[in-house]
């Protein structure tokens, strides 16, 4: 089966929510490719191999995370930039991308395939009072060490984290955001939580999780940010009759 191209985008930005987001990129189509699509791969940034993969498979439609076109990059074409491009014009295969949305909605977010994944219960956004906050607040459904807990996410997520302990008490209230939102931790505290999980970590979270008393869990930016996407691709294709498939293109970031 297949379906317009600007049927399927008007689904995605409705279900998404897309247009009441303030993003740091254009949220939906990025690049027009053929009108119709019948195969949706769905990957997590739009790099060259995942489009070498695309143009493999005869994609009709590329949809992720990460796209293109963002604010303060040049708007120059040259480089990497112009040989992704030609690849999707060249090939006629359309280009979405969602970044906040696919975080934030309730069922087939980034944070909410991570808690799944991690047996969190979601209780609350670190931001109660904005209807479109990314990160969330939850619970597991009993406390367990510091230690089994990394084994956990390790396991989840087939990669070690980088673990920064904030204390010997255990692990139960949990609040995280994937990707790159290691600032977060100061509204993970103030929340109650006392563990806080992102993708990535910078310099000064390491001295406030010692010294606040939260643990803090670097799992990976892109190993936090596999599951929207896959959960989107694979909706999609349920809901539509499409081919889906997925490709993870390793990042160790």
């Amino acid at each position: 089966m297949t379906i317009t191209t600007t049927e399927l985008v008007r689904y995605c930005d409705t279900l998404l929510q897309a247009g009441r987001f303030r993003d740091y990129c254009p949220n939906g189509l990025q690049v027009e490719g053929r009108p119709e699509v019948g195969r949706i791969m769905t990957g997590v940034t739009a790099c060259q191999a995942l489009l070498d993969e695309a143009v493999k498979w005869k994609a009709d439609l590329l949809l992720v995370h990460h796209g293109y076109f963002w604010k303060g990059e040049s708007e120059a074409v040259c480089g990497i930039k112009r040989k992704r491009l030609k690849t999707l014009l060249q090939q006629d295969i359309n280009l979405v991308a969602y970044h906040l949305p696919l975080d934030a909605h309730p069922e087939l977010g980034n944070n909410a395939r991570l808690a799944k994944r991690l047996g969190i219960e979601v209780d609350g956004t670190l931001e109660p009072d904005n209807p479109l906050a990314i990160g969330n607040i939850g619970s597991l459904t009993q406390s367990i060490a510091l230690e089994q807990f990394t084994h956990r996410v390790t396991e989840a997520l087939s990669r070690k984290p980088q673990v920064i302990s904030g204390g010997a008490h255990p692990v139960q209230r949990v609040a995280w955001c994937t990707g790159s939102a290691e600032r977060y931790i100061e509204q993970a505290l103030a929340a109650g939580a006392d563990t806080y999980i992102s993708g990535e970590i910078s310099e000064p979270v390491v001295h406030f999780a010692r010294e606040a008393g939260i643990h803090y869990i670097g799992a990976g930016h892109h190993a936090t940010e596999r599951y929207g996407v896959q959960a989107l691709g694979a909706h999609l294709a349920r809901h539509f009759g499409l081919e889906h498939r997925f490709v993870d293109i390793d990042n160790p970031v």
